[in-house]
């Protein structure tokens, strides 16, 4: 099989299921979204990095392609085999976030993201991901979107942060906290 096919050479893409939209179409504009925040979540993984953070990592990327092909579906005509996305995932995230957090000291305010490369890539794969669900939010006030989907984003962006603010602790990096100046 060949990459190129040409069909998009005239702006127009193939939702899976056959229905053509163009490719500012919100449903395609949620989907890159989601491709690109898939995409840093390989980022990450490239990093140094433990071998059970790679793992969890692994899994949430195969969620966010489980997102992706569900949201590529024509929502007229939604394929039978298409893969599922269940409340086990959220609640796996939730508890990841919780044993993170039990190590970290509490947060009494906004941080400033940085310090270290690796926690700067978190930290932008968490903005991707707020961005992702806020375009399946929009997508979902005119078009079929699961809500699971957007609730795994949710969460996933909870994960980011804190997934984050442990390596900055693993690492040592000083957490510069944001202060608000009235």
């Amino acid at each position: 099989m060949k990459i190129y096919t040409k069909s998009g050479d005239k702006g127009m893409t193939s939702l899976r299921g056959g229905e053509k939209v163009p490719k500012y179409h919100k449903r395609i504009e949620t989907l890159g979204n989601v491709d690109e925040l898939i995409s840093y979540m390989g980022l990450i993984r490239s990093q140094k990095i433990n071998e059970a953070d790679n793992n969890i990592l692994i899994k949430i990327q195969e969620n966010l392609m489980t997102c992706a092909a569900i949201i590529a579906s024509d929502t007229g005509n939604r394929e039978t085999d298409l893969p599922e996305l269940k409340e086990d995932d959220v609640h796996k995230l939730e508890k990841i976030i919780d044993n993170m957090e039990k190590k970290l000291p509490p947060l009494n305010s906004f941080i400033l993201p940085g310090g270290n490369t690796l926690v700067s890539f978190c930290h932008i794969a968490r903005t991707i991901c707020r961005r992702a669900e806020r375009k399946a939010t929009e997508l979902s006030s005119e078009s079929s979107v699961p809500e699971i989907i957007i609730k795994y984003l949710n969460r996933l962006s909870d994960f980011l942060f804190v997934l984050a603010r442990r390596i900055s602790a693993d690492l040592s990096v000083e957490e510069i906290q944001w202060k608000l100046k009235l």
